[in-house]
Parts: C-alpha cells; sequence; structure tokens
C-alpha cells in the first residue's frame, strides 16, 4: 500500500482544534525514484583528470600515457583508484558529456556504476551507442554502465523485485565454468533473452541465474554487473582492471579495434572440453551396458560415490561440516551419481531419510571406510567434507585408494598433506608469493620454546592435524606456551 506522510510547518498548541491542526500541515508530492534521472543528481558536472606517478604510468607508442575516459554516472572513488594504481590516466567526464569529439585522443572508454533506471540517461545511452559503432577503442563496464552498454547494444532492462545487494554473491563465469564470489548492489538487471546474436552472457548469479556480465563476440566491449573494484571485498575479480588495460595494450599495439576480449582459463577451459568430448567417445564402447549417468573425471566414468561424513561431534562444532556433506550430497544427485555416506551421528541433516541413496551408521574409521569400499564398490571417494576426521581417513589410506578400485575426488590427497604440515604449507604459500606470517613447525617443548623466541611473544599455537584445533590458542608467554604444547602433543605430533 502506498501513503503520503503529512508534516508540521509549525508547532501545534495542546488546545486546537483537529481543523485547526490540519490546516498547518504541508501536503508533499509523490515522488517516483525510479522515473527520475538520479545520475544527473550525483555525476560531476565538469571534466577532471587523474594521472598516475610516472614510474608507474604506461606509455603509448608515441609516448603519452594511456588515456581512458570513465563516463560518471555515479562513480565510485574506488574505480579510479583501481585504474590509475595501474598506471593510466583516467578523465572523467560527466554523464551528459559528449565525449565522441574527443574520440581520436582516447585510448579506451569506462563506464561506471551508478543508480536508478538505465533508461533514464538516454544521452549517455546514445553516445555509447555511436561508440560501438565507430569501432575507435575497447569498452568496459560496471553496474549501471553494464546496463548502458547493454542498452546501446540493442538489449532491454528490467527492475527485479528485490534486486541483488549485498556481498559474498555467487557468479558463475559462462567461458570458463569457475565461480567467482562477488559484491553488488542493484536493483535493475539485463534481460539476457534480449541479448542480440553478437552479444553473449559472460556471467550469470549462480543464485537467481540473473545476467552478471556480457561480452562481444567479434569486438573488445565487456561489462559487469557486479562491483570488481568493491573496497571492503571480495576483491576476486579486480584482475577485470587488468584485462580490459590489457586489451586497450593489444588494441594500441596492433593498431586495430578488433577481436573479443581475451578472458583467463578460456584456453584451459576449452581443453577440458575437448578432453571430456574425447573421454566420451573412448568410453562410448567400454561403458558398462548403455548407461551414461554420471560423470566423466578424468577419464572414468563415476556413477557412485562414497561421501565421508564427519562422525561424531559436540554440541557448537564443526556443525559446517553438515552443512557441506549435505550440500555435496544434493548435488551429486542432481548429477544422476548414486551416493553412499558413512557417518554414524544420527543428528545431523546428511543422514535424514532421502538424502543419501545409502547411508552406513558406522564410525569413521579407516577399518570401517575399508569394509563399506568392499562391499559397495564405488567409482569415487569425497574425504573432504567429514572435517579433520575425514581428512585423516584420507592421508592414512592413501596408498590403498588405487587398489582398492576408488577414485579421490576433489581435492587431492598431497593436497590435503601440505595444508596439514603447517610447514609446508608456509613454504608453498611461499613459492607462489603469497604472504604468510611468520611461523615456524615444532615437534617438542623445546623446540616450540626455541621458535617462540625467534618469532617474539604473543604467538597463536595451531596443533596440525587436530580434530577441531584441539590444544590450540594464544600465548603471551612462555609459561602459557609450554600449558599449551602440552595439549597439543597430546593430540598431534606437530604445532605450529
Amino acid at each position: 500500500m502506498l501513503g503520503k506522510i503529512l508534516f508540521p510547518t509549525s508547532v501545534v498548541g495542546a488546545g486546537q482544534q483537529a481543523e485547526g491542526v490540519l490546516a498547518e500541515y504541508q501536503d508533499v508530492a509523490w515522488v517516483d525514484p525510479n522515473a527520475t534521472n538520479l545520475v544527473a543528481e550525483v555525476s560531476c558536472t565538469q571534466p577532471k583528470t587523474y594521472s598516475p606517478t610516472p614510474e608507474t604510468a604506461l606509455k603509448r607508442a608515441d609516448g603519452r600515457t594511456i588515456r581512458i575516459v570513465a563516463v560518471d554516472i555515479g562513480m565510485k572513488y574506488n574505480q579510479i583508484r583501481c585504474f590509475v594504481k595501474r598506471g593510466v590516466e583516467l578523465v572523467v567526464v560527466p554523464w551528459d558529456y559528449d565525449f565522441l569529439t574527443e574520440a581520436d585522443n582516447i585510448d579506451g572508454l569506462f563506464l561506471s556504476n551508478g543508480p536508478g533506471d538505465p533508461t533514464t540517461i538516454t544521452a549517455t545511452i546514445d553516445r555509447v551507442r555511436q561508440a560501438l559503432a565507430m569501432k575507435k577503442f575497447p569498452i568496459f563496464g560496471i553496474c549501471l554502465g553494464h546496463q548502458v552498454l547493454a542498452l546501446a547494444s540493442g538489449a532491454q532492462t528490467e527492475k527485479m523485485k528485490y534486486g541483488n545487494r549485498g556481498q559474498n554473491i555467487p557468479c558463475t563465469d559462462m567461458l570458463t565454468g569457475r565461480c567467482y564470489i562477488t559484491s553488488q548492489n542493484h536493483g535493475y538487471a539485463v534481460k539476457a533473452d534480449t541479448l542480440p546474436a553478437t552479444i553473449k552472457e559472460l556471467f550469470i548469479n549462480a543464485n537467481d541465474g540473473s545476467n552478471e556480465g556480457i561480452y562481444h563476440t567479434e569486438l573488445p566491449y565487456f561489462s559487469v554487473q557486479f562491483h570488481p573494484e568493491s573496497a571492503p571485498g571480495p576483491r576476486d575479480t579486480e584482475v577485470l582492471f587488468d584485462i580490459f588495460i590489457g586489451t586497450v595494450q593489444r588494441c594500441l599495439t596492433s593498431g586495430q579495434v578488433s577481436g573479443p576480449v581475451e578472458f583467463p582459463g578460456m584456453a584451459e577451459a576449452a581443453a577440458r572440453k575437448a578432453q571430456a568430448a574425447q573421454w566420451e567417445l573412448d568410453l562410448a564402447d567400454d561403458d558398462e551396458s548403455a548407461d551414461k549417468a554420471g560423470r566423466i573425471v578424468r577419464g572414468r566414468r563415476i556413477r557412485k560415490v562414497l561421501v565421508l561424513g564427519s562422525g561424531g561431534l559436540s554440541i557448537g562444532q564443526a556443525g559446517e561440516f553438515d552443512y557441506s556433506g549435505s550440500q555435496a550430497i544434493k548435488a551429486l544427485k542432481e548429477e544422476g551419481i548414486y551416493t553412499v555416506l558413512i557417518n554414524p551421528n544420527i543428528a545431523t541433516i546428511q543422514t535424514s531419510k532421502g538424502l543419501a541413496d545409502k547411508c552406513y551408521f558406522l564410525p569413521v574409521t579407516p577399518d570401517c571406510v575399508r569394509k563399506v569400499i568392499r562391499h559397495e564398490r564405488p567409482d569415487g571417494i569425497y574425504c573432504t567434507f567429514g572435517g579433520q576426521t575425514a581428512l585423516n581417513i584420507g592421508v592414512k589410506l592413501k596408498d590403498e585408494f588405487a587398489g582398492l578400485g576408488v577414485q579421490v575426488l576433489g581435492t587431492p590427497i598431497e593436497t590435503i598433506m601440505v595444508t596439514e604440515d603447517r610447514e609446508e604449507f608456509a613454504s608453498a604459500m611461499a613459492e607462489i608469493g603469497e604472504k604468510c606470517a611468520k611461523s615456524h613447525a615444532a615437534s617438542s617443548i623445546e623446540e616450540a620454546v626455541v621458535a617462540a623466541n625467534d618469532i617474539g611473544y604473543p604467538l597463536i599455537i595451531r596443533a596440525a592435524y587436530a580434530l577441531g584445533g584441539l590444544g590450540s590458542g594464544f600465548a603471551s608467554n612462555e609459561e602459557e606456551l609450554v600449558a599449551l604444547c602440552r595439549k597439543a602433543f597430546a593430540a598431534s605430533p606437530q604445532v605450529l
């Protein structure tokens, strides 16, 4: 129901009658923000140039710094930072600025985020439509800029019922199949079924299936609905700025504005698709009967999978593993894969009737897992949805799985071992250039004391291979360290 609020223009005396009170009120006209050009209220009014530092500036062949024109339709400052720190000159112009008169001096066009209904900014849409036809520079859009690019390409937008607003929203890359975690804040969306033939979906929302990105199949134009520049994070997709600038450099080097934008992982995805097709051909005659259910993984058709549950849990402990195991079983069933679960804990969702195809209420131990594998003869096994209990089983049976005829799915056991051994994990992080807190692995209290003196207090003590972090904690001095280590070494051979 819609209504109006009447605002008093003066303080009403206690003795006044209702008629007198109403006369002192002001009737406020109803304003529909969806019908208002909100962009005009938030856009800058004059062009402004942001330059990189001389040592980071990216130069053209003629010595000029690469110039990106950004149409401010509600631009966030962090978008400016993302460009400038990458060495480009950013010229920010108002929403209705005629940037086409300077087309010969533009190396790339950026369309920012902004508020409101995208169809209200017809001046911007018309200029972007002309820019598309000119084919003089690559184009990249974010949020409202994504919708403007779609409208200029001939597609349509629609008002969403609730919109997508928040962090940690999953989006699927349609070119590689990868899922990225994004930050979003929009109430309108591009209607994917109205995209022209040369425009394809780049991302879709993994929750509601709405469009989250588009790309041109023949020209270097692309855009995304989410915010890759999101300051609070997640920052999984900030690489899109590098991809855009790389595309600008490619076009400048070749002297041609042609070819689609090249996204990371495309070649690998194509290779995986070709490999999957080859496996289908290879297994066409070898498969048992004509049953094509399941998925082919590393050359083998997976029809039945054993999932290791977490076993007995204390109240408030590791409930996330019940959730992850339940979701894994649901996903496997959607793929037509028969699921077998080992979990003695009846007070979990994953052991509920009708979820797994078969459930063994047995302890998650090497002996029980070995017996179930021999009896059920599954094609694959998951050790990563049962917490520390299941991970330990994977490590203990890693040399037996091949002989038992079962293929480890998901995270390889070797990777699990690296992450469990704190010293190996720190070394692996260093190899790929990722930051990791200074640490030492110790196998005795004496070694722990020496390591603590080297690092300095306070310290975090973490026991390896321990269920629920048993024996872990904080130590502010040597006395607390020794007390923690005694507990940790009772449950684990190593502390970090």
